[in-house]
């Protein structure tokens, strides 16, 4: 039996047809929903949020601010109506090369023939000639090198996407030899060159238009930064980028053409590992592609999103040196994605909320038999002697919230890091972060925090937000008293996080002092 699930001896698999126990709390992995054409109404947002969709993700490698603006607007109206807390993730355009099909007619290439990429952008998109964004492609490109085409990400579908090889550069031009039949539709294809480097800026134009768009939306300082790993620059780079990042996308899609299929498997199993010990969240991309056009993923991809979550492997410690070039130990290696990121299948896709909700389904399965104690032992070895005091204080409470089984921990916190710190060690209980306001000044009014902090937890594994009065100040020493604790209760309460009898494990501070304590709960 495999140590790292949870699962008996002498389970008989026909147990697995009986309907699942009712679960007092949903899915504690994350799902990002991408909210676009097929998902904008506030209809469709406010069934996506009862569904399970905990963040709202913006693509704005399409489409201008203002359609965003109105999305964004309809996502407000539907948090407010379902009274759902809903994060925001905006997704910059970045380096991305494009060819520009102003007609939006489809596009059939064949298989053997020949295609010129030029950025000549005056000039019509054809099954001869696609112009593209890029001035410099020829002069980054040789004789042999490797691209790929397709519609907003890439399917992998030999009739969506096309594989292209470089056998010329006249001039700007790059003169590409068709490797697969394919018809290409819509405005804009997104064009990947395969491990050659890209010599254009981080920040777009665009992207700094999306900058200012998010200053008006409150404190700029206070985004969160997730970088995104989609090529190989990112995977050589991935240590120094997770050290500075707040959390990490692994893009899938992009990065299964630059890998060699058979390693894209041990890339993901060693950056949500590296993500799971820094405790940063991990955001899995590309689960469930078939369910753009079908109600039901395939098998293969309902497996793959149980192993987002269950993911155990043994990481050999020369094939990692191989891919990162780091050094990981040799012992085997519990990884656990946070989140699930749906881009084309809510963006575009026929079945938005039968999406989040499937896959939310899929998630609640696997989180029942991960062995989550096993996990918890790894993560404190592996921390070792180099914990801080709040992470040493916070991981004490995960470790008394397995011994007493726990049906939930309560974390009482202004910034949302002590929070942050419990779901690092991945308890077997869902964590209320009872996010306490701070009073602030601009010397010309006074205002509260708290809600931004509180949504920002939306993306981290098994963290469910809720805002304390904003009478209750962090710096109050009143600030986590009984009146708090039993608004906290009462919430858990009435949604379904605890019971009568249940155990609770409190994590808060007093003074300057962090305590933990167990509470059993009566009628």
């Amino acid at each position: 039996m495999n140590p790292h699930l949870n699962l008996e001896e002498n389970m008989k698999l026909a147990s697995v047809l009986e309907p699942s126990k009712p679960s007092f709390f949903p899915a504690m992995t994350k799902i990002v929903g991408t909210l676009g054409p097929k998902s904008r109404s506030v209809e469709i947002i406010s069934n996506c949020l009862k569904a399970g969709m905990s963040v709202a993700r913006f693509d704005f490698s399409w489409g201008d601010t203002d359609y965003h603006q109105e999305t964004l607007d309809n996502l407000k109206i539907a948090v407010k109506s379902t009274k759902k807390l809903c994060g925001v993730m905006l997704d910059t355009v970045g380096p991305e090369l494009q060819v520009i099909n102003k007609k939006e007619n489809p596009i059939s290439l064949q298989e053997d023939s020949f295609v010129v990429l030029t950025p000549d952008l005056d000039k019509e998109a054809t099954s001869c000639l696609l112009p593209i964004n890029f001035t410099g492609l020829a002069t980054a490109v040789k004789k042999g090198d490797t691209i790929f085409i397709g519609q907003y990400l890439f399917t992998g579908n030999e009739t969506t996407s096309v594989w292209l090889e470089v056998t010329e550069v006249n001039g700007e031009d790059v003169v590409c030899l068709v490797k697969n039949s394919a018809t290409l539709s819509g405005l804009l294809y997104t064009l990947h060159v395969s491990q050659i480097h890209i010599n254009l800026p981080t920040l777009t134009d665009k992207d700094k238009e999306a900058r200012e768009f998010l200053s008006k939306l409150g404190d700029l300082y206070q985004t969160q930064i997730f970088a995104k790993i989609e090529n190989v620059e990112g995977l050589t780079h991935f240590d120094e980028i997770l050290q500075e990042a707040d959390g990490v996308i692994l893009s899938r899609g992009n990065l299964g053409i630059d890998l060699p299929p058979e390693k894209v498997f041990l890339f993901q199993k060693t950056a949500v590992f590296k993500c799971n010990m820094a405790g940063k969240p991990a955001v899995v991309t590309r689960v469930v592609d078939s369910m753009t056009e079908n109600l039901r993923p395939t098998r293969a991809e309902a497996t793959d999103v149980a192993n987002a979550i269950l993911d155990a492997s043994y990481t050999s410690e020369s094939i990692i040196l191989l891919l990162i070039a780091v050094l990981i130990p040799h012992s085997s290696s519990l990884v656990r994605s946070d989140a699930i990121l749906l881009g084309a299948e809510t963006l575009r896709g026929l079945y938005p909320v039968e999406t989040i909700s499937t896959v939310g389904r899929i998630c609640a399965e696997a989180e029942k038999v991960f062995n989550y104690d096993l996990y918890y032992k790894r993560a404190v070895k592996y921390a070792g002697d180099s914990m801080s005091h709040l992470e040493s204080i916070t991981s004490t409470a995960v470790r008394a919230a397995i011994k007493v089984k726990a049906s939930v921990i309560l974390c009482f916190t202004s910034t949302g890091r002590a929070a942050r710190f419990i779901a690092k060690y991945k308890p077997t209980t869902p964590v209320i972060s009872v996010v306490i306001p701070r009073l602030k000044t601009d010397q010309l009014r006074w205002t509260f925090t708290g809600a931004f902090e509180a949504r920002q937890s939306l993306i981290v594994r098994g963290i469910f937000p809720m805002l304390a009065d904003a009478r209750h100040q962090a710096e109050s020493a009143n600030s986590t008293n009984e009146s708090v604790l039993k608004v906290a209760l009462d919430h858990g309460k009435a949604h379904g996080f605890i019971k009568p009898h249940d155990r609770v494990v409190v994590c808060q501070k007093l003074g300057d002092a962090y305590v933990v304590k167990i509470l059993e709960l009566e009628d």
